[in-house]
């Protein structure tokens, strides 16, 4: 069923998952002009990110999804000071060294700057959740807690980028803090093939559920599925 707001908005949905119920709500992490994007940062550093943006067409597809059954939809958006006053270097003395030659070469995702934005392909609606956050981590010093607390939220489902990285340390730190997790495979992406293989195995293993898109849509309200099965989106 589907929670409503005093606005007559839905705010969360419960649906059934395996033998149980869940109310879920949808991660969606560091999908950034800086990080995917051709002419954003990660591109101007040399790096490669075709693999980022292969990925952008199943979130978008897989946020749709979401919305259709009134499944809350956060975003993270990784951002850095112009003044360098939250970079790693300043408070590590142990970085791994392409980290570190990276950050030294180029600032990316400064605040309110067009690397930091959230991709057009899926920009944020009003009614979205926009988390700021500094570090890999979405619960890291971030007010996430807080609003998924305030919609009784007990369930996550991480798509984004990059799979070893981010999504899986606000997976790790999800699961930690006792919420139950969902990893969305083919909407997340690496640019290391075995480094995503790994989290794959690691959320099987340790922390969660792996799924596909398709095998989600057998868990949603069949009856509101109907428009975007038409657009064959799974």
């Amino acid at each position: 069923y589907i929670l409503i707001n005093p606005h007559g908005k839905a705010i969360a949905t419960m649906i059934k998952l395996k033998d149980f119920t869940i109310n879920p709500a949808l991660v969606v992490i560091d999908v950034q002009n800086g990080f995917v994007s051709k002419g954003g940062s990660y591109d101007l550093l040399g790096m490669e990110t075709s693999h980022y943006r292969g990925v952008i067409p199943k979130i978008r597809d897989l946020i749709n999804l979401c919305k259709n059954v009134g499944i809350p939809i956060f975003y993270t958006q990784a951002v850095r000071e112009s003044s360098g006053i939250d970079l790693l270097t300043r408070s590590h003395k142990i970085l791994p060294k392409s980290r570190e030659e990276r950050i030294k070469k180029k600032p990316i995702c400064v605040r309110e700057t067009w690397d930091a934005e959230i991709v057009d392909d899926i920009k944020p609606a009003e009614g979205d959740h926009v988390v700021i956050k500094r570090r890999d981590s979405a619960f890291h010093d971030t007010e996430i807690g807080v609003w998924l607390r305030s919609l009784n939220i007990d369930t996550l489902i991480f798509c984004g980028i990059d799979t070893s990285i981010c999504v899986e340390s606000s997976l790790r730190d999800a699961f930690n803090i006792g919420y139950d997790v969902v990893l969305i495979s083919d909407a997340t992406a690496s640019n290391n093939k075995k480094h995503y293989e790994s989290t794959l195995e690691n959320v099987k293993g340790y922390y969660g559920m792996v799924m596909d898109m398709k095998e989600l849509c057998q868990y949603l309200p069949q009856s509101q599925l109907s428009s975007i099965s038409n657009r064959n989106i799974i």
